[in-house]
């Protein structure tokens, strides 16, 4: 897979705070969670992927419909930074990373587009930011291929942003769903109280 950037959704959680595949829960709109999410990725980015989990025989067919490019990680039990790695060695010729979780459907396209630019612009990493809160997706320049392909920590690349602080591009953004992930089953009333967020 080769792009100027490319989009990876990270797809291949445990859902065990949800009691169940989160992912595949209905959103109000009738759309899975997952698939409201690489929606939003692929209607930007339209090189993208998603890291799976290698048991899940439902979810994959439903992104893959959509466009994107399904990774198995062989290793998603061992974390979230496991399948950063997995999703970014699948696009080793990209020239950027857009890194979002499959469990935030409600990121603005424009939020996607904004810090997928900020990377083709020459920045190294991005990050939105919400009221003073930094969210999701994160952008990756190429500059850190080799630390991305080499996380192994629940942690996902955390680190690096922590590490990286001063050479890190946070912009701000009117977009609450750079915040919200979905992690329990009152899913429902959270995404009742948001629906002016996709009007």
């Amino acid at each position: 897979m080769t792009s100027d950037i490319v989009g990876v959704l990270l797809a291949a959680g445990a859902s065990s705070r949800f009691g169940g595949n989160k992912l595949l829960h209905p959103l109000h709109t009738g759309l899975e969670v997952g698939v409201a999410a690489a929606q939003r990725l692929i209607a930007v980015i339209p090189e993208s992927l998603a890291v799976v989990k290698p048991d899940d025989d439902a979810l994959p067919p439903l992104l893959a419909a959509q466009g994107l490019t399904i990774v198995v990680n062989d290793r998603a039990g061992e974390g979230l930074g496991t399948s950063i790695a997995c999703g970014v060695a699948a696009a080793p010729q990209a020239n950027g990373w857009v890194v979002g979780l499959a469990d935030m459907p409600l990121i603005q396209s424009a939020t996607i587009e904004l810090v997928s630019n900020r990377l083709r612009n020459g920045a190294a990493i991005v990050a939105p930011v919400y009221h003073g809160q930094r969210g999701h997706p994160v952008g990756f320049s190429t500059r850190f291929f080799n630390e991305l392909t080499h996380l192994q920590t629940d942690r996902g690349a955390r680190h690096l942003l922590e590490q990286h602080a001063d050479i890190l591009d946070l912009v701000t953004v009117d977009d609450r769903g750079v915040l919200m992930d979905v992690d329990y089953r009152d899913v429902d009333e959270v995404f009742q109280t948001t629906r002016k967020l996709e009007a």
